[in-house]
Protein backbone atom coordinates (compact mmCIF):
# COMPACT_ATOMS: atom_id res chain seq x y z
CA UNK A 1 0.00 0.00 0.00
CA UNK A 2 1.69 3.52 -0.96
CA UNK A 3 1.89 5.87 1.84
CA UNK A 4 -0.88 8.61 0.86
CA UNK A 5 -2.99 5.65 0.58
CA UNK A 6 -2.34 3.94 4.16
CA UNK A 7 -2.29 7.23 5.66
CA UNK A 8 -5.81 8.13 4.54
CA UNK A 9 -6.68 4.41 6.19
CA UNK A 10 -5.68 5.00 9.25
CA UNK A 11 -6.82 8.32 9.08
CA UNK A 12 -9.86 6.74 9.14
CA UNK A 13 -9.25 4.15 11.10
CA UNK A 14 -8.16 6.37 13.97
CA UNK A 15 -11.23 8.96 13.33
CA UNK A 16 -13.88 6.17 14.11
CA UNK A 17 -12.86 5.76 17.48
CA UNK A 18 -13.30 8.15 20.50
CA UNK A 19 -12.81 6.17 23.39
CA UNK A 20 -13.90 7.59 27.10
CA UNK A 21 -10.68 9.39 29.34
CA UNK A 22 -10.91 6.49 31.40
CA UNK A 23 -11.10 3.92 28.31
CA UNK A 24 -8.27 5.36 26.50
CA UNK A 25 -6.00 6.01 29.94
CA UNK A 26 -2.61 3.56 30.12
CA UNK A 27 -2.84 1.17 32.67
CA UNK A 28 -0.88 1.86 35.21
CA UNK A 29 1.92 -1.19 35.68
CA UNK A 30 3.32 -2.02 38.84
CA UNK A 31 6.91 -2.60 38.33
CA UNK A 32 7.65 -6.09 39.95
CA UNK A 33 4.98 -7.38 37.58
CA UNK A 34 5.76 -9.69 34.71
CA UNK A 35 4.50 -9.27 31.09
CA UNK A 36 2.68 -12.25 31.99
CA UNK A 37 1.02 -11.09 34.96
CA UNK A 38 -0.08 -7.84 33.55
CA UNK A 39 -1.23 -9.63 30.63
CA UNK A 40 -3.57 -12.40 32.97
CA UNK A 41 -4.86 -9.26 35.07
CA UNK A 42 -6.18 -7.28 31.92
CA UNK A 43 -7.35 -11.12 30.16
CA UNK A 44 -9.28 -11.61 33.65
CA UNK A 45 -10.80 -7.99 33.23
CA UNK A 46 -12.00 -7.98 29.82
CA UNK A 47 -13.27 -11.40 30.28
CA UNK A 48 -15.60 -10.55 33.30
CA UNK A 49 -17.40 -7.59 30.72
CA UNK A 50 -20.31 -7.88 28.81
CA UNK A 51 -19.38 -7.08 24.93
CA UNK A 52 -21.05 -4.74 22.92
CA UNK A 53 -20.53 -6.18 19.33
CA UNK A 54 -22.00 -2.73 18.02
CA UNK A 55 -19.12 -0.76 19.64
CA UNK A 56 -16.84 -3.49 18.52
CA UNK A 57 -17.64 -2.73 15.11
CA UNK A 58 -16.44 0.59 15.54
CA UNK A 59 -13.18 -0.41 17.50
CA UNK A 60 -12.52 -2.56 14.77
CA UNK A 61 -11.99 0.10 12.28
CA UNK A 62 -8.28 0.25 13.75
CA UNK A 63 -7.81 -3.52 12.99
CA UNK A 64 -9.45 -2.93 9.08
CA UNK A 65 -5.91 -1.35 8.39
CA UNK A 66 -4.12 -4.71 8.17
CA UNK A 67 -6.48 -7.18 8.95
CA UNK A 68 -8.92 -5.81 6.34
CA UNK A 69 -12.44 -5.69 6.73
CA UNK A 70 -13.33 -9.30 6.28
CA UNK A 71 -10.81 -9.82 8.92
CA UNK A 72 -9.42 -12.39 6.73
CA UNK A 73 -5.57 -11.39 6.48
CA UNK A 74 -3.15 -12.23 4.02
CA UNK A 75 -2.35 -15.69 2.31
CA UNK A 76 1.53 -14.73 2.38
CA UNK A 77 1.36 -14.55 5.96
CA UNK A 78 2.05 -11.35 6.34
CA UNK A 79 -1.46 -11.13 8.19
CA UNK A 80 -3.54 -14.06 10.18
CA UNK A 81 -7.28 -14.92 9.09
CA UNK A 82 -8.81 -13.64 13.11
CA UNK A 83 -12.46 -13.41 11.51
CA UNK A 84 -13.83 -16.52 13.42
CA UNK A 85 -11.30 -17.06 16.14
CA UNK A 86 -12.45 -18.01 19.82
CA UNK A 87 -13.51 -14.77 21.80
CA UNK A 88 -10.96 -15.98 24.95
CA UNK A 89 -7.88 -16.58 22.49
CA UNK A 90 -8.26 -13.02 20.78
CA UNK A 91 -8.53 -10.98 24.44
CA UNK A 92 -5.57 -13.38 25.16
CA UNK A 93 -3.51 -12.47 21.93
CA UNK A 94 -4.60 -8.67 22.63
CA UNK A 95 -4.03 -8.74 26.19
CA UNK A 96 -0.07 -10.43 25.97
CA UNK A 97 0.76 -7.81 23.10
CA UNK A 98 -0.39 -5.00 25.08
CA UNK A 99 2.13 -5.62 27.88
CA UNK A 100 4.34 -7.04 25.44
CA UNK A 101 4.43 -10.54 26.61
CA UNK A 102 4.30 -11.38 23.25
CA UNK A 103 6.42 -9.32 20.71
CA UNK A 104 4.43 -7.56 18.13
CA UNK A 105 6.25 -4.70 16.68
CA UNK A 106 3.86 -4.33 14.20
CA UNK A 107 0.71 -4.73 16.11
CA UNK A 108 1.67 -3.26 19.72
CA UNK A 109 0.98 0.43 18.42
CA UNK A 110 -2.15 -0.24 17.09
CA UNK A 111 -3.28 -2.44 20.36
CA UNK A 112 -2.35 0.29 23.27
CA UNK A 113 -5.19 1.79 24.86
CA UNK A 114 -4.67 5.11 23.20
CA UNK A 115 -5.37 3.91 20.10
CA UNK A 116 -7.40 0.83 20.37
CA UNK A 117 -8.99 1.35 23.71
CA UNK A 118 -9.37 0.02 26.78
CA UNK A 119 -10.71 -3.44 28.55
CA UNK A 120 -14.51 -2.63 27.67
CA UNK A 121 -12.73 -1.83 23.92
CA UNK A 122 -11.21 -5.14 23.98
CA UNK A 123 -14.01 -7.00 25.08
CA UNK A 124 -15.99 -5.26 22.44
CA UNK A 125 -13.77 -5.55 19.16
CA UNK A 126 -12.79 -9.56 19.99
CA UNK A 127 -16.84 -10.18 19.92
CA UNK A 128 -17.14 -8.57 17.04
CA UNK A 129 -13.65 -10.38 15.19
CA UNK A 130 -15.26 -13.75 17.00
CA UNK A 131 -18.52 -13.52 14.61
CA UNK A 132 -17.55 -12.93 11.11
CA UNK A 133 -17.36 -15.49 8.82
CA UNK A 134 -13.90 -16.88 7.89
CA UNK A 135 -12.71 -16.96 4.43
CA UNK A 136 -13.40 -20.05 2.41
CA UNK A 137 -10.61 -19.89 0.20
CA UNK A 138 -7.09 -19.65 2.76
CA UNK A 139 -3.80 -19.89 1.46
CA UNK A 140 -2.70 -23.66 1.55
CA UNK A 141 0.50 -25.74 0.90
CA UNK A 142 1.64 -27.53 -2.02
CA UNK A 143 0.06 -30.57 -0.95
CA UNK A 144 2.51 -33.36 -1.62
CA UNK A 145 3.23 -34.51 1.56
CA UNK A 146 -0.65 -34.55 3.45
CA UNK A 147 -0.54 -38.02 4.12
CA UNK A 148 2.40 -37.86 6.96
CA UNK A 149 0.82 -34.22 7.58
CA UNK A 150 -2.49 -36.02 9.32
CA UNK A 151 -0.56 -38.71 10.70
CA UNK A 152 1.78 -36.05 12.69
CA UNK A 153 -1.54 -33.89 13.24
CA UNK A 154 -3.33 -36.63 14.88
CA UNK A 155 -0.08 -37.66 17.30
CA UNK A 156 1.30 -33.87 18.36
CA UNK A 157 -1.66 -31.35 17.63
CA UNK A 158 -5.31 -33.03 17.68
CA UNK A 159 -5.25 -33.44 21.79
CA UNK A 160 -5.16 -29.87 22.32
CA UNK A 161 -6.34 -28.13 19.35
CA UNK A 162 -9.09 -30.58 18.46
CA UNK A 163 -9.59 -33.00 15.92
CA UNK A 164 -10.91 -30.31 13.74
CA UNK A 165 -8.40 -27.81 14.03
CA UNK A 166 -11.30 -26.18 16.42
CA UNK A 167 -9.65 -24.85 19.19
CA UNK A 168 -10.50 -24.67 23.20
CA UNK A 169 -11.72 -21.59 24.63
CA UNK A 170 -11.28 -22.84 28.33
CA UNK A 171 -7.97 -23.13 27.37
CA UNK A 172 -7.89 -20.31 25.19
CA UNK A 173 -5.97 -22.76 22.53
CA UNK A 174 -6.49 -21.23 19.18
CA UNK A 175 -8.68 -22.51 16.33
CA UNK A 176 -6.14 -23.61 13.65
CA UNK A 177 -8.99 -24.91 10.83
CA UNK A 178 -8.65 -22.49 7.69
CA UNK A 179 -5.41 -20.79 8.80
CA UNK A 180 -3.33 -19.43 5.97
CA UNK A 181 -0.42 -22.02 5.55
CA UNK A 182 2.35 -19.25 5.68
CA UNK A 183 1.25 -17.74 8.75
CA UNK A 184 1.03 -20.74 10.74
CA UNK A 185 4.90 -21.76 9.40
CA UNK A 186 5.96 -18.47 10.33
CA UNK A 187 4.73 -18.82 14.06
CA UNK A 188 5.40 -22.66 14.07
CA UNK A 189 9.53 -20.89 13.88
CA UNK A 190 8.57 -18.23 16.67
CA UNK A 191 7.19 -20.63 19.07
CA UNK A 192 10.12 -23.22 18.27
CA UNK A 193 13.03 -20.85 18.31
CA UNK A 194 11.56 -18.78 21.72
CA UNK A 195 10.78 -15.18 19.50
CA UNK A 196 6.92 -15.95 20.46
CA UNK A 197 7.57 -14.95 24.37
CA UNK A 198 3.78 -16.31 25.40
CA UNK A 199 4.12 -19.99 23.41
CA UNK A 200 2.73 -22.67 25.62
CA UNK A 201 5.86 -24.13 27.13
CA UNK A 202 3.85 -27.91 26.42
CA UNK A 203 3.94 -26.64 22.40
CA UNK A 204 7.08 -25.87 22.66
CA UNK A 205 8.33 -29.42 24.06
CA UNK A 206 5.73 -30.98 21.82
CA UNK A 207 7.49 -29.96 18.55
CA UNK A 208 11.00 -30.20 19.26
CA UNK A 209 11.28 -32.79 17.14
CA UNK A 210 10.28 -31.60 13.85
CA UNK A 211 11.84 -31.90 10.80
CA UNK A 212 11.02 -29.16 8.11
CA UNK A 213 9.18 -31.72 6.35
CA UNK A 214 7.41 -32.81 9.20
CA UNK A 215 6.68 -29.07 10.04
CA UNK A 216 5.94 -28.42 6.03
CA UNK A 217 3.59 -31.66 6.07
CA UNK A 218 1.60 -31.06 9.20
CA UNK A 219 1.11 -27.23 9.00
CA UNK A 220 0.04 -27.80 5.37
CA UNK A 221 -2.59 -30.32 6.63
CA UNK A 222 -3.71 -28.40 9.08
CA UNK A 223 -4.57 -25.29 6.90
CA UNK A 224 -6.50 -27.26 4.97
CA UNK A 225 -8.95 -28.37 7.86
CA UNK A 226 -12.21 -27.39 6.82
CA UNK A 227 -14.04 -24.93 9.76
CA UNK A 228 -17.75 -26.24 10.41
CA UNK A 229 -19.87 -24.30 7.13
CA UNK A 230 -21.81 -22.11 9.36
CA UNK A 231 -18.12 -20.27 9.98
CA UNK A 232 -17.61 -19.80 6.10
CA UNK A 233 -18.47 -16.73 4.41
CA UNK A 234 -20.17 -17.37 0.80
CA UNK A 235 -17.36 -16.84 -1.91
CA UNK A 236 -17.17 -13.09 -2.90
CA UNK A 237 -19.02 -12.17 0.56
CA UNK A 238 -17.69 -8.55 1.49
CA UNK A 239 -18.00 -6.86 5.06
CA UNK A 240 -21.48 -4.97 4.70
CA UNK A 241 -19.86 -2.83 7.34
CA UNK A 242 -17.33 -0.90 5.28
CA UNK A 243 -18.93 -0.16 2.31
CA UNK A 244 -16.60 2.54 1.26
CA UNK A 245 -13.31 0.79 1.80
CA UNK A 246 -11.05 0.69 -1.59
CA UNK A 247 -10.12 -2.79 -2.11
CA UNK A 248 -7.63 -2.08 -4.45
CA UNK A 249 -6.27 0.83 -4.04
CA UNK A 250 -2.60 0.40 -6.22
CA UNK A 251 -4.67 -0.55 -9.29
CA UNK A 252 -2.93 -4.21 -9.31
CA UNK A 253 -4.47 -6.22 -11.80
CA UNK A 254 -5.93 -9.40 -11.11
CA UNK A 255 -3.69 -12.69 -11.60
CA UNK A 256 -4.08 -13.89 -15.17
CA UNK A 257 -5.35 -16.89 -15.99
CA UNK A 258 -3.47 -20.31 -15.62
CA UNK A 259 -2.23 -21.21 -18.86
CA UNK A 260 -4.02 -23.79 -20.65
CA UNK A 261 -2.65 -27.14 -19.73
CA UNK A 262 -0.14 -26.58 -17.04
CA UNK A 263 -1.79 -28.33 -13.98
CA UNK A 264 -1.78 -31.39 -16.75
CA UNK A 265 1.86 -31.67 -15.67
CA UNK A 266 3.09 -34.92 -14.42
CA UNK A 267 3.19 -34.67 -10.52
CA UNK A 268 6.39 -34.13 -8.74
CA UNK A 269 8.21 -37.16 -7.05
CA UNK A 270 7.63 -38.61 -3.81
CA UNK A 271 9.65 -37.02 -1.38
CA UNK A 272 12.22 -39.05 0.66
CA UNK A 273 11.05 -41.01 3.67
CA UNK A 274 11.87 -39.57 6.71
CA UNK A 275 11.75 -40.96 10.52
CA UNK A 276 8.55 -40.56 12.32
CA UNK A 277 8.80 -37.67 14.68
CA UNK A 278 10.04 -38.53 17.64
CA UNK A 279 7.18 -38.95 20.99
CA UNK A 280 6.98 -35.73 22.88
CA UNK A 281 9.14 -35.20 26.16
CA UNK A 282 6.91 -36.53 29.49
Amino acid sequence: MSRPVFAIGLSIALAGIVPTASDAREPAENPAQTPAEIARLEYEQVMALTPDPENGRRVYLTCAVCHRPEGWGAPDGSYPQIAGQLRPVIIKQLADIRARNRDNPLMYPFSVPRILGGPQSVADVAAYVAQLPMTPDNGVGPGVDLALGQEVYAEHCAKCHGENGEGNEAEHIPAIAGQHYLYLMRQFDAIRTGRRKNSDPKMVKQIDGFTPRHQAAVLDYTARLRPPASKLAERGWTNPDFPAYVRDPMGVPPMPPMPAGLMDAPPPPEPPAYPSVPPAPR
